[in-house]
């Protein structure tokens, strides 16, 4: 514990939501949900206003749906949330060299550290200032926490949503926790919080009053020990500057379970090349290749292989995906698959088995290419293409001319039209995509019906929030 409070916990306000609604503008003031879009995705975030019907992350879409039936339901745009989380992170850089990132919209500052501040005062106009700073830059807001520890500094941050900044005076800390659920410490979930309510406890006071010992005899001693020391503001966690990555993966829910043993290879093998890509861009490559399986029944497999050294080839990565696809049994259906690669390291080893085969594979490519099988089951996905619909599913079928796939437009995905610009697809169906043609700094703008097949209307980058947005 410090003597002052000079850690500082930024957490930014519905960070999807709000990076949504700045994005566009009809959607300023009015609920926003982002998340899975399928009757088994689940919700990433919501805005304050969607929270006021309910809505809260890691709820089932359909619960929000049924909740608040009139909100805006989007995909998330991770490139754009990457880009704003760039540029918060960056300014937190310029506070301190010791800055611990927790996730995109969240991290800890030692601002002692970066000699910013040494007292109170100093302390809350770092924080006011960075608040102000992060509103100029970006558009939107985050609420700041300052503590003598970690621990506190996350408490004044969510006490203080939204956009606010709190600080927590050293000597208040048991004044402060003490009517608080026993929800608020870190590491007491739905299943300990309730254990500890049948025992008579629900705020942090009672579990201060209730002592060490008793603690330790309820939930175990490290467990315990730990509650004890939070429950009396307790932490002397340092701020860690960096994080050494353990893993990179990407994993995928089905609306519909799939059962088709080609749709599921072709499914593993589009996982492979979207974890390649994460990993290259992390600059990182790995040893061990992770395939996860979520069955019909719910049970989840995993299986991993090791390579003889570190990889970011995705030829390498695509054929251990299906090696180890090969030994799950599919057969009642697939609700969920995954692809990861643990073992990570900064530096590759040239695999000339995987070049080998991967050279084989585009010669048989070259070969289908020659004998003209344009088949539904050989059809790549048109670029155009938004949400991923994934390979074909059905029998090889004649050489026949076949129709071109129609385009897919999700909600919230960024479009331009050759005549009307940047817009962003409000929903589609029946062969037809709306369109609300719009962006940052705009006013709330028209919204236009198309074909989903215009040959003027095409996928587009994200717009930045700030800025020249031509």
């Amino acid at each position: 514990m410090r003597a002052a409070p000079t850690i500082l916990h930024l957490d930014m306000d519905a960070f999807y939501a709000s990076v949504e609604q700045a994005s566009k503008p009809s959607l300023r003031g009015k609920a926003v949900i982002v998340g899975g879009l399928g009757p088994r995705g689940v919700v990433a975030t919501a805005s304050y206003e969607a929270r006021r019907f309910g809505v809260h992350s890691a709820m089932p879409m359909g619960q929000a749906r049924r909740l608040c039936p009139n909100g805006a339901y989007l995909i998330p745009r991770f490139t754009l949330y990457r880009q704003v989380s760039d540029i918060v992170m960056a300014m937190l850089r310029e506070l301190s060299p010791l800055v611990e990132p927790l996730s995109l919209d969240e991290a800890f500052v030692d601002l002692e550290a970066g000699g910013v501040a040494f007292d109170s005062d100093s302390a809350r106009a770092t924080g006011e200032r960075l608040r102000a700073d992060i509103r100029a830059a970006t558009g939107l807001s985050g609420s700041v926490g300052l503590a003598g520890s970690k621990m506190l500094a996350k408490v004044a941050s969510e006490e203080a949503k939204p956009a606010g900044l709190l600080l927590i005076e050293p000597g208040t800390e048991r004044e402060l926790l003490a009517p608080m659920s026993v929800r608020t410490l870190p590491g007491v979930g739905p299943a300990t919080g309730e254990h500890l309510r049948r025992a008579g406890i629900t705020t942090v006071g009672e579990l201060a009053e209730a002592g060490e010992d008793e603690l330790v005899r309820m939930v175990g001693r490290a467990h315990g020990a730990g509650l004890y020391r939070m429950a009396l503001g307790l932490d002397d966690r340092p701020v860690v500057a960096e994080r050494d990555a353990k893993s990179v993966s990407v994993e995928d829910t089905f609306d519909v379970d799939l059962h088709d043993r080609v749709r599921i290879r072709g499914e593993v093998q589009r996982l492979a090349d979207r974890c390649v890509r994460r990993l290259r861009g992390s600059g990182h490559s790995g040893r061990t290749i992770v395939l996860k399986v979520r069955r019909y029944d719910f049970s989840t497999l995993t299986r991993s292989e090791t390579l003889r050294g570190p990889t970011d080839d995705p030829a390498v990565v695509r054929e251990a995906a299906a090696r180890l696809l090969e030994a799950v049994d599919t057969t009642g259906g697939v609700r969920l698959l995954g692809v990861g690669v643990t073992g990570l390291a900064d530096y590759t080893q040239e695999d000339l088995f995987a070049q080998s085969s991967a050279a084989e594979a585009e010669a048989e490519a070259a070969e289908h290419e020659d004998d003209g099988a344009g088949g539904a089951g050989g059809a790549a996905e048109p670029e155009a293409t938004v949400g991923g619909a994934g390979p074909s599913e059905g029998p090889e079928r004649s050489a026949e001319p076949q129709e071109a796939p129609e385009r897919r437009w999700t909600a919230g995905s960024d479009v331009r039209h050759v005549l009307y610009g940047p817009g962003w697809v409000q929903g589609s169906g029946v062969g037809r995509v709306t369109v609300r043609f719009e962006q940052p700094g705009s006013e709330p703008g028209r919204v236009r019906t198309f074909r989903v097949d215009d040959p003027d209307l095409a996928p587009s980058d994200p717009l930045p929030l700030v800025g020249d947005l031509s």
